[in-house]
């Protein structure tokens, strides 16, 4: 049976459904666990796998195994209940419908976040809605939107994720104030060298509707990051 990209989305959506019970075929056909007897099923798995993660991720996490497994049976057989292309059009629906829905909620957490932070003792709110704290006041210069600096940091999702570190990566970086997060241009020149900071970044200072580099920061998240200003470098 020749098995279409969709096929495959909607095989995907299963690894999210409502009991959230692990449904990998076995060998002998069973659904226990998974026991990946040849390349096959390694395939198989993998594709379920990594395809079911990129829906979870945006929210498409609930389906009826019933009726899942009747249109698994009649694209087998043949006599859908739904023509094949208006199939296509309506998980294409669920899912602009359910990637809203996730960026509202990320929206509206990061509103309530930074809400219950301003009032916070230390905490500074500037007219554009970035918030930050001094966590150690610095002795040095200040930088300008032209200049580099050499800083070290940590950035996290407002659950305590960490997505970015240099100290996990062992070097501090380098890099122009124009060639970074409006946040960042705006929070470094708050700063000044020696100086410690803590930023609140709204997701229209920060990534806004594109996901962060290497997928760790979904869209429209807050960000909470940790700086040292180490150094001015210039232009």
């Amino acid at each position: 049976m020749r098995i279409t990209l969709s096929a495959l989305l909607i095989a995907a959506i299963l690894i999210g459904c409502k009991d959230q019970e692990e449904v990998v075929a076995t060998a002998s056909g069973e659904t226990a666990g998974a026991t990946l007897m040849d390349k096959q099923d390694s395939l198989s798995y993998a594709l379920g796998l990594s395809i079911g993660k990129n829906l979870i991720d945006q929210g498409f996490n609930e389906v009826d195994r019933r009726v899942f497994s009747e249109g698994m049976r009649a694209a087998e057989e043949g006599e859908p209940l739904m023509d094949p292309l208006a199939a296509d059009q309506f998980i294409r629906g669920e899912m602009t419908r359910a990637r809203a829905a996730m960026e509202q909620q990320m929206k509206q957490a990061g509103q309530d976040y930074l809400e219950a932070n301003k009032s916070k003792e230390g905490v500074i709110t500037t007219e554009s809605g970035l918030q930050y704290k001094v966590v150690r006041e610095g002795d040095g210069p200040s930088p300008v939107a032209s200049d580099k600096v050499t800083v070290n940091y940590e950035g996290r999702l407002i659950d305590g994720t960490i997505f970015d570190s240099s100290y996990q990566k062992g070097n501090p970086a380098t890099f122009a104030l124009t060639g970074v997060i409006k946040g960042w241009t705006e929070g470094l020149q708050t700063m000044k060298v020696g100086g410690e900071t803590e930023f609140y970044i709204p997701y229209d200072l920060g990534y806004g509707s594109r996901p962060g580099p290497g997928g760790r920061i979904p869209a429209y998240s807050t960000l909470v990051f940790k700086v040292e200003l180490l150094e001015v470098v210039g232009k």
